[in-house]
């Protein structure tokens, strides 16, 4: 890796405990480049201003600002619109959306069935659960294998002409495995249901191309890839949206109200009620930006080696368990190791510098379904290095021996 690249990340170049940090919680949350963090401070000291009918002209710029990082987001994920693209506070609010929307247009009804899979994070599944409730629809899962892949041979059987709607991670935050995201969306096309990706573990490793993908709704949040916390994406279809009932009502969503009637605005501001998180949906595009200009395979090739260099070396650790043994895999490295609790291991491992994650990372229906309370996370970034792969493996090793 470039150490010029390295270098853009102000975070990364501190001590804990008198050690480099190694940040390896990249799943969780990935540190922002200067890049980024130069247009969020640019937009507070040079253009802070209420976006949308202002006349004046910090709002002008404010407003034009804005709807270009909104063009730039749509040609990042090749949109076919500009306005499917919804500004978010993050995936789990799109998937809300969504799921919220759906419940109150009618759409789902008794009888009807949503098809997840077992690799969701709590995301990806609750929301889905409130629906059914609300709805009386049945929520269907898709088994997981011992390899923490998705066990498609019974999938004719869970995916019919009762299913609506599938919503499936395209990669798994607690494992690492990616899905077959296109068997499932080929699938679902085949017996009318809706399809929902869940990209905030794919979107910061590898290019998205909504119309290859060919699902109907796909979100992903900005804090995990290189943009701040507190913005997202919900892309969708027109005729979707179009179709489906308002969210949130307030400012910006409408068109007209009188206290007998109100109209709605159309899209994308349909469902942008609200001051909208004006600074973050412009770094979001500047950090998206910044991937490009790096690289999106090169991205995906340089965690691909640290991955492949890290679960080779961890390996050969006496009582190691690694959790999601898929041969396709992105940049999570999820493991245990016999008799030792994980967050005994993870605070060891903080005393030594190295920064993983520990618990059931929101995956617990996962983790009951492996017969363990949660696992060690590690999980790489660009800015990750062969070295820090190898302080993690001494960390591990270390922390193994004293907990022994």
């Amino acid at each position: 890796m470039n150490a010029d690249l390295r270098a853009q990340f102000p975070i990364l170049h501190q001590e804990i405990n008198g050690r480099p940090l190694v940040y390896l919680d990249n799943a969780a949350t990935v540190q922002k480049p200067q890049a980024v963090l130069d247009v969020s401070r640019a937009y507070y000291s040079e253009l802070n201003a209420n976006i949308h009918r202002g006349v004046h002209y910090l709002s002008r710029k404010a407003t034009d600002a804005h709807e270009k990082a909104r063009t730039s987001i749509a040609k990042h994920l090749n949109a076919p619109h500009e306005h499917e693209v919804i500004f978010t506070s993050g995936t789990t609010d799109g998937i809300n959306l969504v799921a919220d929307t759906l419940s109150l247009s009618g759409k789902i009804t008794t009888g009807d069935r949503i098809l997840i899979s077992g690799l969701e994070h709590h995301s990806n599944i609750v929301p889905w659960q409130m629906l059914c409730q609300r709805t009386g629809a049945t929520l269907d899962v898709i088994p997981v294998t011992d390899s923490g892949e998705c066990d498609l041979s019974d999938i004719d059987s869970l995916l019919t002409e009762k299913t609506k709607l599938v919503a499936v991670s395209q990669v798994s935050n607690a494992l690492g495995t990616i899905n077959p995201i296109d068997i499932l969306i080929a699938k679902a096309k085949k017996v009318g249901a809706w399809t929902l990706i869940d990209g905030a573990q794919s979107a910061p490793h590898m290019a998205i191309d909504v119309q290859a993908i060919g699902c109907d709704f796909f979100v992903f949040s900005g804090h995990k890839t290189y943009a701040p916390t507190g913005i997202g994406i919900l892309w969708g279809r027109t005729e979707l949206l179009e179709m489906l009932p308002p969210w949130r009502g307030g400012g910006e969503m409408i068109k007209q109200v009188t206290f007998e009637k109100t109209t709605y605005n159309e899209l994308p501001f349909k469902y942008e009620a609200g001051t909208p998180n004006i600074e973050g949906g412009i770094a979001l595009a500047a950090a998206l930006e910044w991937m490009q200009d790096i690289g999106l395979d090169t991205i995906t090739a340089h965690e691909d080696k640290l991955l492949m260099l890290a679960t080779e070396a961890i390996s050969e650790i006496d009582g190691i368990k690694i959790y999601g043994t898929a041969p396709n895999k992105a940049s999570v490295l999820s493991f245990g190791i016999e008799g030792i609790h994980h967050f005994d291991l993870g605070t060891l491992m903080d005393q030594m510098g190295v920064g993983v994650r520990t618990g059931h990372h929101c995956c617990q229906p996962l983790m009951q379904r492996f017969g363990i309370t949660g696992t060690t996370r590690a999980s790489f970034a660009i800015y990750n290095t062969e070295q820090e792969v190898e302080t993690l493996i001494n960390a591990v090793r270390k922390a193994a021996t004293m907990l022994r």
